[in-house]
């Protein structure tokens, strides 16, 4: 008689994290009015019951996709300023610029943020998160400012406009990459944070 199979403690991550990452499929490709425990079930090749087991119905799985696609999106940037080495400027152009290429300058990756930012003014948890992420960044880039000189009474209203910079040039690159290219997005960033963190600036 064969011995029962071992299972490993990371399969249940595993089953789960493979429902997050089907939900982030099915909201770029449905929004999020399509997103249903069946829909997702079925793009993740499970049953529906599974999504129960592991999830407290479909609002907390999009929830934790929520999360887990801004983790993404972090860890991304973490890895540009990583690899940009220790210079403060060049550290800061990476935070920046990493916005414009892949992978978070990606046409998949913004329909399924659509579908979050469609959830922000109806779900208030989503809301909290949406308010999260952004200090979140905001925050980052104010810390990377400041290594490059910027007063403190000067950071908030810097990393405001940075961050609407960024999100307006991604915004375009994701829709029309044809409009722009990517260096001439980071161009246009590097002039502004030249205007920011000049001595008359």
């Amino acid at each position: 008689m064969k011995p029962a199979p071992s299972f490993r403690r990371s399969e249940p991550d595993a089953r789960r994290q493979s429902l997050i990452e089907a939900c982030a499929r099915v909201l770029a490709k449905a929004g999020a009015t399509g997103a249903s425990v069946r829909a997702i079930a079925t793009e993740a090749g499970v049953s529906p019951g599974l999504v129960g087991h592991y999830f407290d119905g479909v609002d907390a799985l999009v929830a934790a996709t929520y999360h887990h696609v801004d983790g993404k999106v972090a860890a991304a940037l973490d890895a540009a300023v990583l690899a940009a080495g220790p210079a403060p400027r060049a550290r800061l152009e990476a935070f920046v610029t990493a916005s414009f290429a892949p992978p978070i300058a990606d046409p998949q990756l913004l329909a399924t943020w659509i579908a979050f930012w469609s959830l922000v003014t109806a779900r208030p948890d989503i809301a909290r998160q949406h308010d999260e992420q952004y200090a979140g960044y905001r925050a980052r880039l104010e810390a990377l400012l400041r290594n490059c000189g910027l007063a403190d009474s000067a950071l908030r209203i810097a990393a405001i406009s940075v961050t609407a910079l960024v999100d307006g040039l991604w915004l375009e690159l994701c829709l029309s990459p044809a409009c722009f290219s990517a260096k001439e997005a980071g161009t246009i960033a590097r002039r502004h944070l030249d205007a920011l963190t000049s001595p008359a600036g």
